[in-house]
């Protein structure tokens, strides 16, 4: 694979849906009802959709990673920053744009700016990722 600084990687489009967070909610054991129960989130202000899970969200752009990179197993770093919330029926992409390249001794390791944008909401997270991509 061709890769350049300044290259930008866009993952499809994500719609988050409010049932799988329940559902994920549960597996994490996550005791917030934000995730699950409408009436907490409106009693915070923060509309009537439940809030998707940190992890979920990071999940989105390491998929993309992944995806653009060959396997999970490519992803050498990952540093996230969250800048807003994501909610149940919000639609997200993530993406990322190549910010250095250098040889190693596995493949060409690929230093890159992430994101996790909200369809008509903006950024949601920000960061910064590493991938090994195969020479």
């Amino acid at each position: 694979m061709t890769v350049s600084i300044g290259d930008v990687v866009t993952g499809r489009e994500i719609a988050v849906d409010p049932a799988r967070m329940k559902t994920m909610a549960a597996l994490l054991a996550d005791p917030n009802p934000i995730h699950w129960d409408t009436r907490a989130v409106a009693e915070l202000g923060l509309g009537e959709a439940p809030v998707n899970q940190g992890p979920l969200n990071m999940g989105y752009i390491q998929t993309m990673l992944a995806e653009w990179a060959g396997g999970r197993d490519r992803i050498c770093s990952f540093r996230c920053r969250f800048l807003g919330n994501v909610f149940g029926g919000q639609t997200v992409r993530a993406g990322a744009e190549v910010t250095g390249i250098e040889d190693g001794p596995d493949g060409r390791l690929v230093q890159c700016e992430v994101w996790l944008d909200v369809d008509g909401a903006g950024r949601a997270m920000s960061g910064t990722a590493t991938v090994v991509l195969k020479k």
